[in-house]
């Protein structure tokens, strides 16, 4: 009988693994470059992190909180926005990935089709990609668009891992509601790794303990 993943909150990190974080990200973050094709891809040379999420799911937010930088990412009241594959170089060590949103964008079909396609390619075709970090907004939980990446990284054995957003915007018995409406939903996903995120980018909730995680991850 197969024990079902509980799926916890991520604990506290350590103080060394939170110092480790905080170090890692207070170093030079540089912006690399944009990338609308797979032939514009840096040279595969070191691990990288993804950050995947719904348009408007604050991504670009939790990025810059991140960083400790304000305007890294661009942020923007219109989904969609973010149009590329944008590249960071974290420290030399590793590379930071935005990627487009998915799902509803204020742009033409075809343009939102393409989109689409990179997006798909990346994750199935980068060999050097260590963790995607799914987004989901706490307000709304895991939406059929995301089940579809999700499916998508199971397929290319793309480990992933739940990163909640905006945890400030409701009160503690709905983002109960929402824990559980997400633990549901990861036990279809084998690649999922088995601890959630909780974060807030405007309050800094879940920031040192996300620094620490990629910090420590080899």
């Amino acid at each position: 009988m197969s024990m079902t993943l509980p799926f916890p909150v991520t604990p506290q990190p350590t103080p060394e693994d939170e110092e480790a974080g905080r170090k890692l990200f207070a170093g030079d973050v540089n912006f690399v470059k944009g990338v609308v094709a797979m032939s514009g891809l840096p040279p595969a040379d070191r691990l990288e992190i993804c950050f995947a999420g719904r348009s408007n799911v604050g991504k670009s937010s939790l990025i810059n909180a991140l960083t400790g930088r304000k305007a890294l990412a661009r942020t923007s009241n219109t989904p969609g926005r973010t149009q590329e594959i944008n590249y960071f170089d974290v420290g030399g060590q590793f590379y930071l990935v935005d990627l487009p949103g998915y799902g509803f964008a204020e742009a033409p079909l075809h343009v939102v089709k393409q989109w689409q396609a990179l997006l798909k390619s990346y994750l199935s075709g980068r060999t050097t990609l260590r963790r995607a970090f799914v987004l989901i907004d706490m307000r709304h939980g895991i939406k059929k668009v995301d089940d579809e990446i999700m499916g998508l990284l199971n397929q290319a054995a793309v480990t992933f891992q739940v990163v909640l957003t905006k945890a400030d915007k409701i009160g503690a018995a709905q983002q109960e509601k929402t824990l559980a409406q997400v633990r549901a939903a990861l036990q279809r996903h084998p690649a999922s790794f088995p601890e959630l995120l909780v974060t807030s980018s405007e309050k800094g909730e879940g920031i040192a303990t996300l620094r620490a995680l990629i910090a420590t991850m080899k």
